[in-house]
């Protein structure tokens, strides 16, 4: 039987929030199985509790942000991709703030936090959404327009294409698919970090955004080039962080996906608005798990994963 697992111990950090510029403290705890992915704010009285769900999902403005009676949660699509990759199915996410602290703009900070903590095994089965027909989103009308999909695929993969129109940006991979049964998490999504340009800083700060943004959480670019001394981390980071962003964003659908991801221009919004018109179609998938005579995907017993 594929397990649902947990963290074996209480793990903290210390870090900004990247909109909010603010000091936050981060907490994971373990969970008992069937609890999923819970975040906490335990600076208000009484602690608000939000778990993760795609309904949950109120403001997707440069980030995926949680909203309950008003109290939110934002920046949780890095933390969420981690917990995802290294196959976590119940913890609690404790934190002081209105904002999932950006560390280094990757979810390479929250890997070493899972880690640490150590992985459990628990006395439960691993349920899995696995798609059984298209579900697809569209934004615009135009033949460029932004666009998501789920497909029927026994294992887990995504695809992205970008296209900024930017020197740096071009002159890297534009349309990157990682398969997990054959690539693990940590070395080939993980340590892509989130990117912006120079042009948008000052609108994005008058708007409340981003003032936490830096060049030691973010890749940052002027017109033509890249700013950070040390470049980047590999050829293909800008579309490889726009797949970690998607491995967080849908694994507020509360399971894992047994599915392949499809998108070009996609974002925060129209990865919720995948997961809500998914769920708005029962006949679209099915909740599975599996036991000693029927095999998992490969995707999902790889290390990074099992």
């Amino acid at each position: 039987m594929l397990r649902q697992r947990t963290l074996k111990s209480l793990v903290r950090t210390v870090g900004i929030g990247l909109h909010s510029g603010a000091k936050v403290e981060l907490v994971l705890r373990p969970a008992a199985a069937e609890t999923g992915i819970v975040f906490r704010r335990v600076d208000m009285d009484p602690v608000v509790e939000i778990a993760a769900s795609a309904e949950a999902v109120g403001d997707t403005r440069m980030a995926s942000t949680l909203l309950r009676d008003g109290v939110r949660i934002s920046t949780v699509e890095h933390l969420m991709s981690a917990l995802s990759g290294l196959g976590i199915d119940n913890c609690y996410v404790d934190v002081d703030a209105p904002e999932i602290p950006i560390m280094d703009g990757s979810a390479a900070s929250f890997v070493f936090l899972i880690r640490s903590a150590g992985v459990q095994e628990q006395n439960a089965p691993r349920r899995f959404v696995r798609i059984l027909r298209v579900v697809e989103v569209r934004e615009g009308s135009a033949s460029d327009a932004g666009w998501a999909r789920l497909e029927p695929h026994f294992g887990f993969k995504l695809r992205f294409s970008i296209d900024f129109g930017h020197p740096a940006v071009d002159a890297t991979a534009q349309d990157v698919e990682v398969d997990f049964a054959r690539e693990p998490y940590v070395t080939s999504v993980a340590t892509a970090r989130t990117f912006g340009f120079v042009s948008e800083v000052e609108a994005l700060r008058a708007a409340g955004l981003i003032r936490g943004g830096s060049l030691q959480n973010a890749i940052v670019m002027d017109e033509y080039r890249v700013l950070n001394t040390e470049g980047l981390r590999s050829g293909d980071e800008f579309a490889k962080h726009k797949i970690l962003d998607a491995i967080g964003d849908l694994y507020l659908l509360g399971r894992p996906l047994i599915a392949a991801y499809r998108a070009h221009k996609s974002g925060h919004a129209l990865n919720n608005r995948l997961l809500r018109a998914l769920l708005a179609d029962r006949s679209a998938y099915e909740l599975v798990s599996f036991d000693r005579d029927v095999p998992a995907p490969d995707a999902f017993m790889r290390p990074a994963f099992a």
